[in-house]
């Protein structure tokens, strides 16, 4: 039997257990813990209730775009390759009705406009291109991106030089860039166009133009029309746009007009343009198709592993 004394203190032992308890259960840190919970859980509940389409069921693909194929689905298909003596009149045919762009060049009006020769470019006689035109000697050379004709009247001499009888198909629309005729005040700005009749003159003045011939259009368009017709190169050089997008277009379609043991290679891979977008391009085509980056100057060339 239980006195009343004995009641009284076991009730006060089990307040000084239960306080006791409490004490190490909530201490700072705990109860801290607990209202981040359910401030976290209120939020929960508060946003399902303003956004009430929320299905918490609803399962989500999550995308890897490191194997997205998009990013590699270029025309895969190309025409049946052209012979390579039947390269220029294709284009000719193709582009300009079968006759050739320098015929009766430079008409009266266009004559007073032009430089006799003014032949401007970056790394356009570097030895990059005496090393591959000896190492491949093509029949075709594809140029995308030309300026005003440097590299590709350097070429041409090189090819000359060797007795090769070589075409060079040189891809650029003769735009440029918004602003380069002010940082290049002797091309003048003739119906919109600004590069094409200077780059025609100084093919004209060194007697090219049976080995260089041009394709007016952007570089998108003109390698899509080139693997149509089945022109290919075994050589093909790129240095058109240097940011990483149009680098990359432009590598990946190059790569469809590539002859069996042709050499594709570029300019401008050490250039800071775009957070270095040549070289990220090159790099991530390499590693893609299994080849090695090799550096020539500003120059770069694909081996293979």
């Amino acid at each position: 039997m239980i006195t009343t004394s004995s009641a009284i203190t076991t009730t006060a032992g089990r307040n000084r257990i239960t306080t006791t308890f409490y004490h190490h259960i909530f201490t700072k840190p705990a109860a801290y813990f607990l209202i981040i919970l359910l401030s976290y859980y209120l939020g929960y509940l508060s946003a399902l209730s303003k956004n009430p389409s929320y299905n918490p069921h609803h399962h989500y693909t999550i995308i890897n775009i490191t194997t997205d194929i998009d990013h590699y689905n270029f025309q895969t298909h190309c025409a049946d390759p052209v012979p390579p003596e039947l390269v220029r009149q294709t284009i000719l045919n193709r582009i300009f009705n079968g006759s050739s762009p320098y015929q009766d060049f430079p008409q009266a009006h266009i004559k007073p406009l032009l430089r006799h020769k003014w032949i401007k470019g970056w790394g356009s006689t570097g030895l990059v291109f005496k090393n591959l035109i000896n190492k491949v000697q093509p029949k075709t050379i594809i140029e995308i991106g030309t300026f005003l004709g440097a590299s590709a009247i350097h070429m041409a001499e090189l090819t000359h030089q060797l007795g090769l009888q070589t075409q060079i198909l040189c891809i650029d629309d003769f735009r440029g860039w918004p602003g380069l005729p002010n940082r290049f005040q002797d091309i003048k700005v003739i119906n919109g166009d600004t590069m094409l009749y200077q780059f025609m003159q100084n093919v004209v003045s060194v007697n090219a133009s049976e080995s260089v011939v041009l394709l007016p259009f952007s570089t998108g368009w003109a390698l899509v029309k080139l693997c149509e017709w089945g022109v290919f190169g075994d050589l093909i050089e790129v240095d058109a746009g240097h940011d990483f997008h149009s680098t990359w277009s432009d590598i990946n379609r190059a790569y469809k007009l590539l002859r069996p043991g042709g050499i594709l290679f570029g300019h401008d891979y050490f250039t800071v343009t775009d957070n270095r977008g040549v070289r990220r391009a090159v790099n991530m085509f390499s590693r893609v198709n299994g080849f090695r980056v090799k550096a020539d100057g500003q120059h770069w060339v694909l081996d293979s592993i």
